[in-house]
């Protein structure tokens, strides 16, 4: 069934305006809002341990933040601390070090780490010595991959970084990376302030694949200041020109109330509702066209790519990266505000420099919040996992893992699919239900049908996930 499963997508501007609502992107179920401060270190070590006893212990993934930029794009919702001064880099390695030492103690030595992702802020804020010793920490306290199944990224600010740290990477182990572009249009780029050359942006990408890089991905943003659908298609075109392996178009939401950097964005020069919605239009027209996999949440690749593989034969997953091949991996978060996920626990580390730096210094883990999921937590994970990663439930394959009848467990949400049925973005099947081709596009609505805790969030008075398109 899942070598055959539906890949295609399908755009239709009224629905997607009738669907286009707040809601999760469900990179873990339950949402990071549902994490609490009664999780703190002792139960994160305890949810270590566990894992170690697993039979057999699943493989690591790492997740490794670098928070830091020398200027803000004013568009961005990460976690991040604007700064110049490069002493900050030192003073943080010196936790971020510590920190590997003693989350590399609470696990079995012959763990194999498959997974590696430097996120941030901007990872090559970071000059490349740095970053050379710091695969050089992982190294000596995981132990990483070798072999060419590994999949260790980076994600890169082209006017950050030089060619030659290309090839540093490649040789210290990295073997995928994403390049952030956003857009190419002068204007737009002013508005954001994010002033970028696609030339030393493809040049970069050249020079990965001439030093032997699996994987090259370029992220876009759709929905900023100034766009429109003649400079975004020049935007599209060029990317394309250059057939990386995949795409990640996101849709910005804007949310000053969340996002400080935001408020200097004009709201005047904000796309329309209508304009948006045909820039994803266009989006999807340009991309399928030129043969790229609509793989699901922004998310485009080659037919060739891994995740296109995954997504036809069913294997794919998605975590708090996004889309992902590795989906027996526990995830160790390093650094500032990460996230990690250890069996059927979540964890977070503290959000600020201070707080992180504290813990660290006084000997203990940087954890200050997370989660550990119930039994109705991981079997509904485990369905809107389903609904994300496969465009389709089958009730007896929910059964084979969990003592329970999908049709009595899951009636009231089986109902709340009624509207979906309704307007073509869900089939029913004999026991189960599939998304079509405009529901792929609209998945998220279809998980929030089995969120039990979505209705308290969308009470609340400022709106706490960006919206669906």
């Amino acid at each position: 069934m899942a070598a055959t499963m539906e890949t295609s997508v399908k755009f239709d501007a009224d629905l997607v305006r009738r669907y286009d609502r707040p809601g999760p992107r469900y990179t873990s179920y339950p949402t990071a809002v549902q994490f609490h401060d009664s999780f703190r270190e002792a139960e994160y070590r305890a949810a270590a341990a566990a894992t170690n006893g697993a039979t057999p212990p699943a493989p690591l993934s790492l997740y490794v933040h670098v928070p830091f930029c020398a200027s803000p794009c004013f568009y961005c919702g990460c976690n991040k601390v604007i700064t110049r001064n490069r002493e900050q880099a030192e003073n943080y390695l010196v936790r971020l070090y510590r920190e590997i030492e003693m989350q590399a103690e609470l696990f079995a030595k012959d763990r194999t780490v498959d997974q590696l992702h430097f996120g941030g802020g901007t990872p090559t804020f970071l000059n490349p010595w740095q970053l050379e010793d710091l695969l050089k920490k992982l190294g000596w306290h995981f132990q990483l991959r070798a072999d060419d199944t590994r999949e260790f990224s980076i994600e890169i600010d082209p006017r950050t970084c030089d060619l030659d740290t290309v090839d540093l990477l490649a040789r210290a182990g990295l073997n995928r990376m994403s390049l952030g572009i956003q857009d190419f249009d002068p204007e737009v780029q002013q508005a954001v302030n994010r002033i970028q050359s696609a030339e030393q942006t493809f040049a970069i990408m050249e020079r990965a694949r001439r030093a032997g890089y699996k994987s090259v991905s370029v992220d876009l943003i759709y929905g900023l200041p100034k766009q429109d659908r003649v400079r975004f298609a020049k935007t599209l075109d060029m990317a394309i020109g250059e057939r990386p392996d995949r795409f990640a178009v996101y849709s910005y939401a804007h949310l000053p109330h969340m996002f400080k950097p935001q408020k200097r964005i004009k709201s005047e020069d904000i796309p329309s509702g209508a304009e948006k919605l045909a820039l994803l239009e266009l989006t999807i027209e340009k991309l399928t066209g030129a043969g790229y996999v609509y793989i699901g949440m922004d998310h485009f690749a080659l037919p060739t790519d891994e995740l296109a593989i995954a997504l036809r034969e069913g294997s794919l997953h998605r975590n708090f990266q996004g889309y992902s091949t590795h989906a027996d991996c526990d995830l160790v978060a390093l650094g500032v505000s990460s996230i990690g996920k250890l069996g059927d626990s979540y964890a977070q580390n503290y959000k600020t420099l201070h707080d992180y730096y504290q813990a660290i210094d006084s000997g203990h883990l940087a954890v200050h919040r997370g989660l550990a999921l119930n039994d109705d937590d991981r079997l509904r994970r485990a369905v809107i996992q389903d609904i994300m990663c496969r465009a389709r439930v089958e009730y007896a394959r929910i059964e084979q893992a969990w003592p329970v009848r999908f049709e009595d467990y899951f009636a009231r949400e089986i109902a709340s699919l009624a509207p979906l049925v309704a307007d073509g973005l869900v089939v029913m099947l004999e026991r189960g239900f599939e998304l079509t081709p405009i529901g792929r596009l609209l998945m998220r609505n279809v998980a929030m049908c089995f969120d039990y805790y979505l209705a308290a969030h969308q009470q609340a008075p400022q709106p706490r996930f960006s919206r669906a398109v």
